[in-house]
């Protein structure tokens, strides 16, 4: 009996072993970005077409003051309460001497410079499909905002959510590089689709969940979902659900105003005044884009 309890008992720790090393924390070296020079004035376009000032922002924060990246939003979820970091300049509080290879690992692997995982939270899983030279470009616009001291503050996450380990087994099932989108599309639909399900991210929030928090693809690919506030829903974006033509779509990423006259509200109204930010021919392209929608199971 002992014999097989000492037999079991190494079986278990080998398990162990072996799920940590597939699941550790997955990073790049520099080949990743070999060659590559960052533009600042590219890297705003990337910077507003993802949002990052929408999350990032300090709460209430109005006009300029939504560049000064000190953080400090509170996400609420089924997992627990996520709290969005200071990403300014700042050395010390914020990534200010993050490399353009650190925030490629953060955006392609959801690792952090110390080698932990980030919580999905933080839409990697739709970042993981940004080029390289999107991401060169991000950092290089990111150094020119300004820094804040702000401290980050800490995830309001309860157990078994808050061990980080376990993300890696999320990554493994969820972070894919491949396009939900395929097959012969437009050059607009191409820049569609690159606004949509990378930059963008428009998948996080409208598209559902399994029990995991993995995104449903296939032809439940931005069908709606509930608010993980718990607070209303999420609308579905494919036809004909969404009957609004492109011109409409294009005025509505443009103004807020819906066909009925309605106004974008709650975070909408944030990521439209990003949209708005955008050339109108990217507006266009998303509208492209979801003028495909649905797409097959």
């Amino acid at each position: 009996m002992r014999r097989w309890i000492v037999r079991l008992a190494l079986f278990v720790l080998v398990a162990v072993a072996l799920g940590l090393w597939f699941t550790r924390p997955r990073a790049d070296g520099a080949e990743a970005l070999a060659g590559l020079t960052g533009d600042a004035a590219r890297g705003e376009v990337v910077f507003t077409a993802a949002g990052c000032a929408s999350c990032h922002m300090a709460p209430e924060a109005e006009g300029d003051a939504k560049l000064l990246l000190a953080g400090g939003q509170s996400f609420p979820s089924p997992f627990g309460s996520f709290t969005a970091p200071n990403i300014s300049a700042d050395p010390d509080q914020g990534i200010g001497d993050w490399s353009a290879l650190d925030l490629w690992n953060a955006l392609h692997h959801g690792t952090s410079p110390e080698g932990q995982h980030y919580y999905p939270a933080f839409p990697y899983a739709s970042y993981v499909r940004m080029t390289a030279q999107d991401v060169v470009d991000l950092h290089a616009y990111l150094q020119t905002l300004p820094a804040d001291a702000t401290p980050s503050q800490p995830h309001a996450v309860p157990f078994p959510f808050n061990i980080r380990a376990s993300l890696g087994g999320w990554k493994l099932l969820f972070l894919r590089e491949g396009w939900v989108m395929d097959g012969d599309l437009t050059e607009e639909e191409t820049r569609g689709r690159v606004l949509v399900e990378a930059m963008g991210h428009c998948a996080e929030c409208h598209s559902p969940r399994n029990a995991l928090g993995g995104t449903k693809t296939g032809a439940d690919w931005l069908t709606g979902a509930p608010n993980p506030a718990g607070r209303g829903s999420f609308p579905d974006l494919t036809p004909p659900e969404l009957d609004w033509s492109q011109d409409e779509l294009v005025e509505y990423f443009s103004s807020g105003f819906t066909p009925d006259y309605d106004m974008a509200g709650g975070h909408m109204a944030l990521v439209v005044e990003n949209l708005a930010q955008l050339p109108e021919r990217d507006r266009e392209a998303i509208a492209a884009y979801l003028a495909r929608l649905p797409l097959d199971g």
